[in-house]
């Protein structure tokens, strides 16, 4: 379940116990007798948080994040954010993972901001990379390079897009893709440590009657938040194992695997539910990009959904 918050108000002591309940260790330093001017959406669910918000005020503001890893974009006219390293760019996300960040501005700042448990984002980093012996991240707070910077600022707009615009709360299914986007983004920019990981070899073992045993807890859990991790512990595999044995037996990955299962169960509801749109049951399971999806389901059944329903028999 998501839990939405949108707040609007003039006074300080509210700013900053939203971001506390967020981030525990922000703090704001207050201007007597200013009015604050604050408008703030933030949507909260295992373990990650998306945040937006305008302040209009003067601002000077702190924060360490324990046991959090924060990345920020800072859109300012005057002002400004900066570490112990000096000056943050302000035309890209920056981000901590506990070391102190500052910021100040004196008119109206926009703020847009991922916020992960640090347990949540490394368990996240395990399921992607398929690392049989998880290693601690380490971060940076400056983007890896400018076009990862840009990839993470698209994930967040389409992530914010769907859990603080959009009326109706995502699916489950939904949630667990919108959370494993936002993870991949943030690692991708932000984490030499993942980057690193991903380029690793496999491991060299695999069981063909592990992999059975994968695809058929896959059949039976589709409609399941499942991942990597759930398919390896069903098969009895680490996950990189489970990866490589897929690789060899079928030239497939496991999420392959269980995005076929689920585009086969799109396409059975296609063909028997004439009240939900194609889209409807598309984000039902776990589809969020309409044109993603829609290749995704040409290239397993060599038609678009619109002609599946149409062909119905």
């Amino acid at each position: 379940m998501i839990e939405r918050v949108r707040i609007h108000t003039t006074g300080a002591e509210a700013v900053e116990q939203t971001w506390r309940a967020v981030v525990p260790s922000a703090h704001l330093r207050r201007a007597e007798h200013q009015q604050y001017r604050f408008s703030w959406s933030s949507a909260t669910w295992q373990g990650a948080s998306v945040v937006a918000y305008d302040l209009d005020a003067p601002v000077r503001s702190h924060a360490a994040p324990e046991d959090q890893i924060m990345i920020c974009r800072l859109t300012v006219a005057g002002g400004g954010a900066w570490d112990e390293d000096g000056a943050l760019n302000g035309e890209l996300p920056w981000g901590t993972d506990g070391r102190p960040i500052s910021a100040r501005w004196d008119g109206r700042g926009r703020v847009h901001a991922l916020v992960f448990d640090r347990s949540e984002i490394e368990r996240a980093a395990h399921a992607l990379t398929g690392r049989e012996h998880p290693r601690p991240h380490r971060w940076d707070s400056r983007p890896i390079s400018d076009a990862a910077a840009r990839h993470w600022e698209r994930t967040y707009r389409y992530v914010a897009a769907s859990v603080l615009g959009d009326p109706e709360e995502p699916s489950a299914l939904a949630a667990v893709e919108l959370r494993r986007l936002a993870a991949q983004a943030t690692l991708l920019a932000f984490s030499p440590t993942f980057l690193d990981d991903t380029d690793r070899t496999s491991q060299r073992r695999a069981a063909p009657t592990s992999v059975r045993r994968a695809l058929s807890f896959i059949e039976a859990n589709a409609d399941q938040p499942i991942g990597l991790d759930d398919i390896a512990r069903a098969a009895g595999m680490s996950t990189r194992g489970l990866q490589y044995a897929f690789r060899r037996a079928l030239d497939i990955t496991p999420m392959q695997a269980l995005r076929h299962a689920r585009l086969v169960a799109v396409r059975e509801e296609l063909r028997r539910d004439e009240t939900m749109s194609v889209a409807e049951i598309a984000r039902r399971w776990g589809f969020l990009h309409p044109s993603r999806f829609a290749a995704h389901y040409r290239a397993a059944f060599g038609e678009s959904p619109h002609a599946t329903r149409r062909n119905r028999r």
